[in-house]
């Protein structure tokens, strides 16, 4: 058993669409970055490529390639679980947080875990999302961007 931890954040900014986990979330505001900046989906890519040695997001996915601006990261979280298993490894459980004052996001984690279940071919219980404040406090809290951790344990097929 291996396991990995990954972290990311991205600002957020006027006229874009807030993705997490796969999710359009109605909000005024949407995160700034490359792809469809879902934080969720690239702190968990992150930890799956760290628990198995193979790298960062950055690395298989970088920012300066243009195939990859606006694209889904649930399309990216799927070639890292195939990368992952062509590997000989597979997932065995997911804990993740996401870390924003707004907007609320109990109504959207069922259909996060969904998403990412459907697409990693995992059973749902299998994936664990929170979300928390910051207590207005760091940037979070002052509603500049949205932040997620997320820690994966894989295992050998």
């Amino acid at each position: 058993m291996r396991i990995g931890i990954g972290y990311d954040v991205h600002p957020l900014t006027e006229n874009r669409r807030l993705i997490l986990g796969g999710v359009d979330i109605p909000y005024t505001r949407g995160l700034l970055g490359h792809s469809d900046a879902d934080v969720l989906l690239h702190a968990l890519m992150d930890a799956i490529l760290g628990a198995a040695a193979l790298g960062s997001l950055g690395e298989h996915f970088p920012d300066t390639e243009p195939e990859y601006r606006d694209i889904s990261s649930l399309v990216l979280l799927g070639q890292v679980n195939d990368l992952l298993i062509s590997r000989g490894y597979k997932i065995t459980n997911i804990d993740s947080v996401l870390i924003c004052q707004e907007p609320r996001l109990a109504p959207y984690i069922q259909d996060m875990q969904t998403n990412i279940a459907t697409t990693l071919s995992l059973p749902a219980d299998t994936i664990g999302i929170k979300a928390t404040t910051t207590e207005r406090l760091g940037f979070a809290g002052r509603g500049e961007g949205i932040a997620a951790e997320a820690v994966v344990l894989i295992d050998r097929i």
